[in-house]
């Protein structure tokens, strides 16, 4: 549930798993919240599918004049850096933010982006080779648990000037390597740390599809939150998580 609701949210699902592990006293190893990214991801599949079959038959046709075949270098453009700072920098980062004081500081910071994107101009509807660059880049920033991916590249594109409609699209689309590529290397490099902290099939299986119906809802939510230029509202329970989270942990100390 924490998973589907954070997820596609602009609240950092990381962050939420991460302070729901602390909470409940739990230590899961980090395949299993992959794992659940698998649930949320099907949901892609779903509310995409349009955009997914179109893109998938410009690749069979190596037809890159369309509209969907020009998406195609433009979501690997901007997978590069994201593969880029996961590969050198992820294991760095799940180690500075495995307590609660740096997430509350993450959260607190993406509370700022979001309240920020609330003076936006839209302007365009064209990704630029730069601006997918931007994408991506705001996407690999976003392994830090606390500073949430949607919220990040959704907000940098409208500051941008980018149209709400291509920023949410694009954003949602440039996830799918992302979350297909983690959950390969995770699994490879942690394939056998579920089974080692008796995570088995059918915890994994329940997770996934709860997360799976939840996440479909946010993301609805989070559509209709742009439509109405409600977006930056996010920021308020960003920063009430993140000083809430931060008192606790100091108060524990």
């Amino acid at each position: 549930m924490v998973q589907g609701i954070a997820e596609w949210l602009p609240i950092s699902s990381t962050a939420h798993l991460r302070l729901t592990e602390l909470f409940l006293g739990l230590r899961l190893p980090i395949l299993f919240d992959v794992t659940l990214h698998a649930g949320t991801l099907a949901v892609i599949f779903v509310f995409f599918r349009h955009d997914i079959r179109n893109i998938l038959t410009a690749l069979v046709h190596a037809d890159f004049k369309t509209e969907y075949g020009r998406l195609i270098p433009l979501i690997l453009v901007g997978s590069i850096p994201t593969a880029m700072i996961g590969l050198f920098l992820g294991e760095q980062i799940e180690s500075v933010f495995s307590n609660a004081v740096p997430i509350a500081a993450a959260l607190m910071i993406t509370g700022m982006l979001l309240f920020t994107s609330k003076m936006a101009r839209e302007k365009t509807d064209t990704i630029s080779y730069r601006t997918a660059l931007v994408f991506g880049l705001a996407q690999g920033i976003a392994i830090v648990p606390g500073i949430s991916r949607s919220g990040t590249t959704i907000a940098v594109a409208l500051l941008l000037g980018l149209r709400r409609e291509k920023a949410f699209r694009f954003s949602f689309l440039l996830s799918v390597p992302a979350i297909v590529g983690a959950l390969g290397l995770t699994a490879f490099r942690e394939h056998a740390d579920l089974s080692a902290a008796g995570v088995g099939v059918v915890e994994v299986l329940a997770g996934t599809v709860v997360a799976m119906v939840v996440g479909f809802f946010a993301l609805k939510l989070l559509w209709r939150s742009l439509q109405k230029e409600r977006f930056y509202l996010f920021a308020f329970y960003c920063w009430i998580l993140g000083i809430a989270t931060l008192t606790a942990s100091l108060v524990a100390s």
